[in-house]
């Protein structure tokens, strides 16, 4: 192929960052639904089904940072360094801060309503309430999905303070050591093995998006070359090493099993990824679920979704994971991400038809 149709070929394979971006959302809605994941199994086997379960779709958080680095090689090209990182916080922060005011407020309407109209009045509010307040917000901030954000901006920032060395090898072998040692901490515990202290730890994943995008030719002929069988061999046995590496995290009584940073996840992660890309722009996904305009807002929606209507809606049937069988607990979990996922991009598709569509990054 000439290098001139090979160029506009690449670009136009540039719609795969969509059909990436819905799937990684769809991962992530569907990982922080599920409640397959919340019962100890004795059965070695039942076991491997439910670390199965959760596993696939771990590659979402890797993903994301991936596609992320790899556009910001165009970025750079369109905007300096300060003026991207100026339009990334404008973008980002501002719906950032609101949706986390809105699951405050709505909690407290919450509080408010279990206190005066079923209790009476007979049932108090937190108290001292800005205590309660100040603890609400570092826990959604801090323990919630909304860490990623930020986690996310400061990545970028490391990384464009660092721009020099964006496509340096030396560089990005410091930051793959930068991850490793996250890996490695959850076997040693040299630092809390919560996601917000691995704060270095997603930014090679950036550089190595962009690195690649500086080496398209070279990441297309590769992928090109390399067969299905053994692309989709490598994955499953990666696959299969990374549910390994969660039971016998699990067995040594580590709460955070199923952390992205571990090795086998991200060797998981960086397959998948390449499998997807192998794959390429799915037309009808991208067309159908718009993951370009919605996913930004589903991500800042689907939290409150999960906390106040999820919850809401199951509550009469008073279903418990504790009395299921392994099948119902994953139909459960399979019933919880729909309906998620069909409510947070309902509202996302409403305000998107409005002037809030600021409110979930869609521009004023």
């Amino acid at each position: 192929m000439p290098e001139s149709e090979q160029t506009i070929t690449v670009k136009k394979n540039y719609d795969f960052v969509d059909t990436i971006r819905c799937l990684s959302m769809i991962g992530i809605v569907f990982e922080h639904t599920e409640k397959f994941g919340s019962t100890n199994y004795a059965s070695f086997y039942t076991s491997m089904l439910q670390v199965s379960f959760l596993q696939f779709f771990k590659f979402a958080t890797i993903a994301f940072f991936l596609i992320a680095g790899f556009l910001i090689n165009h970025k750079f090209t369109e905007y300096t360094p300060w003026q991207y990182l100026k339009n990334r916080f404008k973008s980002t922060i501002g719906p950032w801060v609101l949706w986390i005011n809105v699951l405050i407020l709505v909690d407290i309407i919450n509080l408010l309503f279990i206190a005066y109209f079923l209790y009476n009045g007979e049932r108090h509010m937190p108290s001292p309430f800005l205590d309660y307040l100040l603890s609400s917000y570092y826990y959604i901030i801090i323990n919630t999905s909304f860490w990623f954000i930020l986690n996310f901006l400061i990545c970028i920032a490391i990384l464009l303070l660092f721009k020099r060395f964006i496509y340096n090898l030396v560089f990005g072998g410091i930051l793959a050591l930068t991850s490793l040692f996250y890996s490695l901490n959850l076997y040693h515990g040299w630092i809390r093995t919560q996601h917000t202290t691995a704060l270095f730890g997603f930014v090679f994943f950036l550089w190595l998006g962009a690195y690649m995008n500086k080496h398209i030719d070279v990441l297309y002929r590769f992928i090109r070359g390399i067969s299905w069988l053994w692309l989709v061999g490598i994955t499953t046995i990666l696959f299969l090493f990374a549910d390994l590496e969660i039971i016998y995290l699990k067995s040594i009584g580590l709460e955070d099993a199923y952390n992205t940073l571990r090795l086998t996840n991200i060797l998981y992660s960086l397959s998948f990824f390449l499998i997807l890309f192998k794959i390429g722009s799915i037309q009808f996904v991208n067309k159908i679920f718009q993951p370009r305009k919605t996913t930004f807002g589903i991500y800042l929606i689907h939290q409150l979704v999960i906390l106040h209507f999820l919850e809401g809606i199951f509550h009469p049937f008073h279903w418990y994971v504790g009395s299921m069988t392994s099948i119902e607990a994953i139909f459960y979990s399979i019933l919880r991400f729909i309906i998620a996922y069909f409510i947070s991009m309902l509202i996302v598709r409403v305000l998107l038809l409005t002037k809030l569509r600021w409110t979930i990054g869609g521009g004023r």
